[in-house]
């Protein structure tokens, strides 16, 4: 399940019929280009890579569970008559593991890098890098994962590259002498919303430096999505944070499914709205406006989470960290 929060309610309240993936993608003919998807083996992922598979795109499955990505690749293949998505092993959690994957993809092109996957609201964990676990998945493995194949994406300019995001960005301020929570208290939604306030940091200052070489970055939220994404959060988790009413109701209505939250991120990989733009935050199939009040924090995206300042303090302190994980 992806933040609920995302789902709008009184004034947010989601328009209906809601768009999939496959209406974006009506009349679209992706045949020949190259797609990656992270997270491909569950939950978004699997709509995303389905969707872009069925328009004629070669896909990949970057994975961390093998298994469950072969699955779904002989899924798509079946359900899609179209040739079987190719699988290959990622960790997030490990730099690594990343390092390894884009070794491994060798030179050939990609137009199309979906960072799909995503972690919310574990307890305290660090990684063998020593990230928050939160920050690891969402925000220093995309990181990385994107400049080690910008060489593979420039090949096949204009390219792009999409960040998930989420609205929980509303929930954090950026704390750049802290961003693995060394010396500050762990509260894991505040740290899930830093680690995806950083996400949409990153598509600024991505696109800043690599626009001008065709390759653009944009964060998009899928909205309050009904996937594994939530399984550390509780039922108290979600009335003390508004996303359900303490009788179990949606205050929103329902939750999105799969196709639907693919919805967006799948609109930014290939509408034409944005060709050339990047470091945007799309919500709802569209380029989502700054928050400001009254509307309440559902909707939107605050402007300190796409300020180009914060952007490149953040590239340059994350860049440091990420160094030090060289082997």
């Amino acid at each position: 399940m992806s933040n609920p929060s995302e789902a709008r309610t009184g004034v947010c309240a989601m328009p209906m019929p809601e768009p999939t993936a496959d209406t974006v993608l009506a009349g679209h003919d992706l045949s020949g280009r190259r797609a990656i998807v992270t997270g491909a083996s569950s939950g978004i992922g699997v709509a995303i890579a389905s969707a872009l598979a069925g328009a004629g795109a070669l896909v990949t499955l970057a994975v961390r569970d093998v298994a469950a990505g072969e699955r779904v690749a002989d899924e798509i293949a079946c359900l899609r008559d179209v040739a079987r998505p190719e699988v290959l092993p990622i960790d997030l959690l490990s730099m690594t593991s990343v390092r390894a994957f884009a070794r491994s993809w060798g030179g050939a092109p990609i137009d199309l890098l979906i960072n799909n996957a995503g972690l919310m609201g574990p307890p305290l964990c660090r990684t063998v890098d020593g990230f928050e676990s939160q920050m690891a998945v969402n925000f220093f493995a995309p990181l990385l994962l994107s400049e080690l194949l910008l060489p593979n994406l420039r090949a096949r300019a204009p390219a792009r590259v999409v960040i998930l995001s989420s609205g929980s960005h509303h929930l954090a301020d950026l704390r750049l002498d802290d961003l693995n929570y060394r010396v500050r208290d762990y509260e894991k939604f505040e740290a899930y919303g830093h680690a995806k306030l950083c996400a949409n940091l990153l598509a600024v200052e991505y696109s800043r430096r690599h626009a001008a070489e065709g390759v653009t970055m944009n964060a998009v939220t899928p909205g309050g999505v009904a996937t594994a994404l939530g399984r550390h959060v509780t039922f108290e988790d979600a009335v003390r944070l508004g996303w359900i009413r303490e009788d179990g109701t949606l205050p929103q209505g329902r939750m999105r499914n799969p196709d639907e939250g693919a919805a967006s991120p799948v609109w930014a990989a290939i509408a034409p709205e944005l060709d050339g733009r990047g470091g945007l935050y799309v919500e709802d199939t569209a380029v989502a406006p700054f928050w400001a009040p009254p509307t309440p924090p559902c909707w939107g995206v605050t402007s300190a989470s796409l300020d180009p300042e914060n952007a490149r303090a953040l590239w340059d302190v994350a860049h440091r960290l990420l160094e030090e994980t060289q082997p």
